[in-house]
């Protein structure tokens, strides 16, 4: 394969991945409080030390920890940063058939700051126990913000979202910098809001709660550049763009074509992560907007749905998409993690290794 020196790879994927159930049963475990901080600590440790293995022996140069120390992609983020608790979320998740799931999400209940580090327990871990590149991910900035829109901030804490953001922006850039001086170089936020707003359903929602889709848009935007701007040179930063992604169901649909040319152009980060494994995401002509310094990686391996996609069909839709967009910009990956939460999707851990593996074979036979 022609390796890239430098995130996202050719192969990549996007972080999470199938708990073990020494996993699972540790969170259960230490929530009744059968197991001590040391202990799940020590479980942990064991079943990172796996999927590291599991990573590396599917060929990807991008390993994470599978986010095994969280509950969910964002749960650790707001356990420790200050003046964020959880509450019901405005949006559910639902399928194809119509069944629906509530979930929970982020408020803001008091002036948020960060007093410790966020992910640099994992990072420290993952590249102790590797000699590939530690990709750090993180839960995006609008995301502590959209699932709640109007109701997401406590009465008094804030005068508008815009203030919150300012401080929540402070975060970020005080933990890039941290992760930065510990020797990480790959750092990747995870988004849904961007996603969802381009969905014309959503859209309404937004306007119901006198809010404007757009402006909204273009507010997360300059958030996500208040975050990086004191990125150092020496760090890739990559968006994931998801709709969704929670036992196999989703929370929006809607082609990216709606805001594409505003953030492939004006949000800066190096490289988008997109999801394209269904019709959900529309097709690929949005891709002619993205600059040719930034790289875009086609998730379009699905981590929800067992079924197989083949070496032939992957390789046909990545020259599809090499219509819109330059080849040697593009990756390739899943559309999303294996198990955003400790739930996971109805897929086995055989089915996540042969889908990893065969990106990177298809990777080594369109990039060769």
């Amino acid at each position: 394969m022609t390796n890239r020196l430098h995130p996202p790879f050719r192969a990549d994927h996007v972080g999470s991945l199938l708990r073990p159930k020494s996993i699972t049963e540790a969170f259960k475990k230490q929530i009744a409080g059968e197991i001590d901080d040391a202990e799940f600590r020590a479980i942990n440790d064991a079943a990172i030390i796996d999927v590291i293995k599991l990573q590396v022996e599917a060929g990807l140069q991008s390993i994470t920890d599978g986010e095994f120390r969280r509950a969910s992609y964002w749960s650790r983020f707001v356990q420790r940063v200050d003046g964020l608790e959880v509450r019901e979320a405005l949006f559910t998740f639902h399928d194809d058939h119509g069944h629906e799931q509530e979930f929970t999400a982020p408020h803001v209940a008091s002036k948020v700051r960060r007093s410790q580090s966020i992910a640099g327990e994992e990072f420290a871990f993952v590249n102790a126990n590797t000699n590939a590149t530690p990709k750090v991910t993180l839960p995006s900035p609008p995301s502590m913000h959209f699932w709640r829109l109007d109701k997401g901030i406590e009465d008094g804490v804030y005068q508008d979202h815009e203030e919150f953001f300012a401080d929540l922006a402070k975060v970020y850039r005080e933990e890039i910098s941290a992760l930065a001086d510990e020797g990480a170089t790959y750092i990747q936020l995870d988004d849904v809001p961007i996603p969802m707003l381009c969905d014309p359903t959503v859209q309404e929602r937004v306007r119901s709660t006198g809010m404007d889709p757009e402006q909204l848009m273009n507010d997360y935007i300059d958030l996500f550049n208040d975050c990086l701007k004191d990125k150092p040179a020496s760090i890739t930063a990559a968006v994931h763009m998801c709709r969704g992604n929670y036992k196999g169901k989703f929370l929006s649909e809607g082609s990216y074509e709606t805001f594409a040319e505003k953030f492939f152009n004006d949000l800066d980060a190096d490289a988008f992560f997109l999801e394209y494994d269904t019709p959900r995401a529309g097709d690929f002509e949005p891709l002619r907007f993205v600059p040719k310094n930034k790289t875009v990686v086609l998730g379009l391996v699905s981590s929800k749905s067992p079924e197989m996609e083949t070496v032939d069909e992957l390789g046909a839709r990545i020259d599809e998409a090499a219509q819109s967009i330059d080849l040697e910009q593009l990756a390739l990956s899943p559309q999303c993690g294996f198990a955003s939460t400790v739930a996971g999707n109805p897929v086995t851990e055989d089915v996540e290794k042969a889908k990893l593996s065969l990106i990177v074979e298809v990777a080594d036979k369109v990039w060769d």
